[in-house]
């Protein structure tokens, strides 16, 4: 992966509900003509585009479409299964962060200038290794709680060794709230970042707490009863 090069120029979606992180794996279904013929494109030169998470802020002014948020993630993509219709079915994983530098063009399908971002420890390791237990005690008590999580995750976390990756990939599976996965990518210092995440997992672990108080003894189903 650190011997990839990020072009100056990509290809780009921006979807309303996805934050892409580096390193993490994201799976895609293209079905829109524009990005069809994206993939179609960047299949045939370096499987490279980026995916920005959609500005809901900016959408108010008549001359943005789909403005994107300036941070977004270049990924590569590592399998690509075509389906019916022209459709595909696609696995991209993240190379690094980016800003958007301005859109060159929105036809057939948006391209972007970007610049890569690198990102900084902030901290000694050892300040490191605490807040990622301490990132892992909330994830492990709020699962406690009830919240969903995917199949395995905490032993692949825990398998981890690098922690700037740790934490993106825990945001990026774990953490719910687009807005705050935004924030978080767009936060560069792996100690900010660490900080923030269990800022965010704690005030989702005391209104869980909270929840369960006022619905006592009541299944969920007849919450509103309470």
């Amino acid at each position: 992966m650190e011997t990839l090069h990020v072009p100056a120029t990509v290809p780009v979606m921006t979807l309303p509900d996805t934050v892409f992180f580096p390193q993490a794996l994201l799976p895609l279904h293209i079905f829109e003509p524009r990005y069809r013929q994206m993939l179609r494109d960047v299949l045939a030169s370096d499987r490279m585009f980026a995916v920005a998470h959609l500005d809901t802020t900016s959408r108010k002014d008549p001359q943005l479409v789909e403005p994107p948020h300036h941070t977004a993630t270049v990924g590569i993509i590592r399998a690509c299964q075509k389906g019916e219709n022209d459709t595909s079915n696609l696995l991209l994983q993240g190379i690094c962060r980016v800003t958007v530098k301005k859109i060159i063009r929105e036809e057939p399908y948006r391209i972007i200038a970007v610049q890569p971002l690198a990102t900084s420890a902030g901290t000694h390791q050892a300040e490191l290794e605490f807040l990622r237990l301490e990132v892992m005690r909330l994830l492990n008590l709020r699962r406690r709680l009830g919240a969903a999580a995917p199949k395995g995750m905490t032993q692949f976390l825990e398998s981890i060794e690098d922690i700037d990756t740790f934490a993106d990939i825990a945001v990026f599976n774990l953490c719910e709230d687009s807005a705050v996965k935004q924030q978080l990518l767009e936060t560069l210092e792996t100690r900010r970042r660490l900080q923030l995440f269990a800022a965010s997992l704690k005030t989702e672990i005391e209104a869980q707490r909270l929840r369960r108080k006022l619905q006592g003894h009541l299944p969920d189903d007849h919450i509103a009863d309470n």
